[in-house]
């Protein structure tokens, strides 16, 4: 390209933000579609597992409530991150994730290894009023979780638009989410989910 073509360029509005635009899609393009092709980022006999439905309408709530706005899920590989929260975290862990839970935002501690690290009563007791049990704690209160039903509807509609997605769900699993589900409450739902995370990674390291 000679000068006078570069410097037109520069100087039109137009064919600059054309051209960067393009630029941007194929430099956006170039680092995204290879990781679809990419095995080691999709794990085979993976031990991380698809979330079962208490889980699932759990991961759901967790979401509709905005808790990944202040807890992230992204542990650093620096020494400072992991003798507070444990292992860093690794990308296969968040393969069912969708929206995926990693970020750098954290008013509250990152929850990537919280499973098992408190019992279900402290969790719901914190949930339910966060200064019974952190006094010096700003998360907000959502007693509301205690009385409100799991939803079950919106639990089979997740599992069948994972099944889109390819996630190894049956209709099977969207059969069981009922059961599974009866008499269950959305802070059961959500103490679930909470429980779990990286319960599977830590049991893999063993």
């Amino acid at each position: 390209m000679n000068i006078m073509s570069h410097e037109r360029i520069e100087k039109s509005v137009v064919i600059l933000g054309i051209l960067t635009f393009f630029a941007v899609i194929w430099g956006g393009l170039v680092q995204i579609v290879p990781l679809f092709f990419d095995n080691q980022l999709r794990p085979e006999n993976s031990y991380v597992k698809p979330y079962d439905p208490l889980r699932l309408a759990g991961f759901n709530i967790y979401v509709r409530e905005g808790c990944y706005g202040c807890h992230s899920q992204m542990i650093r590989p620096f020494r400072w991150e992991t003798e507070r929260y444990g292992h860093y975290s690794v990308a296969e862990e968040s393969m069912y994730d969708r929206p995926f839970m990693w970020g750098s935002k954290r008013t509250g501690p990152d929850l990537a290894r919280v499973g098992g690290r408190y019992g279900d009563d402290w969790h719901h007791r914190h949930l339910t009023n966060p200064r019974s049990v952190v006094p010096e704690s700003n998360m907000p209160s959502y007693p509301w979780l205690n009385t409100t039903p799991a939803d079950i509807t919106l639990t089979e509609k997740s599992i069948r638009t994972k099944m889109k997605l390819g996630e190894p769900y049956t209709e099977a699993d969207v059969a069981s989410v009922k059961d599974a589900l009866k008499d269950k409450t959305e802070m059961d739902a959500l103490v679930a989910y909470l429980q779990g995370l990286g319960v599977a990674f830590k049991e893999q390291k063993r």
